[in-house]
């Protein structure tokens, strides 16, 4: 499976989250406007809190949505033999005698799909993980967790 694969594979499940965030962001923006969310009483607050709901069920559709139109358009480069990791790599990494694989994306880190039987997460910029890997390569391992790269493509 090449990057570009999986760039589809994370595009469709991101195009799922967007989906999903959509109609979560919509059915709470209906609660903060319905009538069960009219106060019954000085102290009621739920149409108060509905609303903060919805203003942060918006804002999380803004940011997968915003991050499916990089998706959509994202094109990784396939890296030689022996290359250092940089954004876009795709590292097979080894800790305990688990394999995991690794793909630094310019955003929506977290998504986790099948990749030869293993996991593979994306990691984005602000991810920790993403900065201890970038500037490795195969070969060195990763302190304090051990964790050793074992191949960037």
């Amino acid at each position: 499976m090449t990057k570009q694969e999986i760039v589809r594979q994370l595009t469709a499940h991101l195009r799922q989250q967007v989906n999903t965030m959509r109609d979560a962001a919509k059915l709470a923006h209906e609660a903060s406007i319905g009538d069960e969310a009219k106060a019954e009483g000085k102290y009621d607050t739920r149409g108060l809190e509905a609303s903060y709901l919805a203003q942060a069920q918006a804002e999380q559709y803004r940011k997968f949505a915003d991050s499916l139109r990089i998706f959509e358009s994202l094109t990784l480069a396939e890296l030689p033999a022996g290359s250092v990791v940089e954004a876009g790599a795709l590292v097979e990494t080894e800790l305990d005698g688990v394999l995991s694989y690794f793909l630094l994306t310019p955003c929506a880190g977290g998504m986790t799909i099948d990749y030869h039987g293993c996991d593979l997460t994306s990691l984005s910029p602000d991810s920790p993980l993403y900065q201890s890997l970038l500037g490795t390569q195969a070969g060195d391992i990763l302190e304090p967790s051990g964790m050793m790269v074992l191949d960037v493509n």
